[in-house]
């Protein structure tokens, strides 16, 4: 049984606010055309000097054109592996109106190899974006010297 307090407060509410700000125009944000272009990018976004030491998970937002929105720090995490929430990928996905992303991750241990649970998260967020119709482009694993793409490995 609710008390007449709360009844008296049913129009308090938080008000949810969608937006999405940029600074970059339209014409300067920078165009995917490769596994390579996004690895030459993402190096440039992610610290050097952490790069080798702790896992960090980012994903690049991109429009039908396929030019960048933005990127997003999903989570950081520690030397063998770090948290992915879907909801957060696909609220900033939402949030930038996305139509599709690029998933991006480190690897402290300079290797590149997808492990299990690299796998999985891949699998989930396809499966995802396939009912949100946010397009999972691909999905990096990167090292300050090489890069490994789902994608051009035949594995997304």
């Amino acid at each position: 049984m609710e008390t007449s307090k709360t009844l008296q407060n049913w129009n308090h509410v938080s008000e949810i606010q969608l937006v999405y700000k940029t600074k970059v125009k339209a014409s300067e944000r920078p165009y995917i055309k490769s596994s390579k272009t996004v690895y030459q990018l993402a190096l440039q976004c992610w610290n050097p000097d952490t790069i080798e030491f702790f896992e960090e998970f980012k994903i690049l937002l991109l429009n039908k054109s396929t030019k960048v929105l933005g990127m997003y720090e999903v989570s950081s995490g520690g030397i063998a592996g770090t948290s992915v929430d879907l909801r957060l990928i696909f609220a900033a996905a939402i949030k930038a109106n996305a139509v599709s992303l690029i998933m991006i991750h480190n690897h402290p241990s300079g290797q590149v190899k997808p492990s299990e649970a690299d796998k999985q998260i891949t699998n989930k967020v396809k499966e995802a974006g396939r009912i949100l119709d946010i397009t999972l482009l691909d999905h990096l694993i990167i090292t300050p010297e090489t890069y490994y793409s789902f994608v051009d490995d035949g594995a997304l």
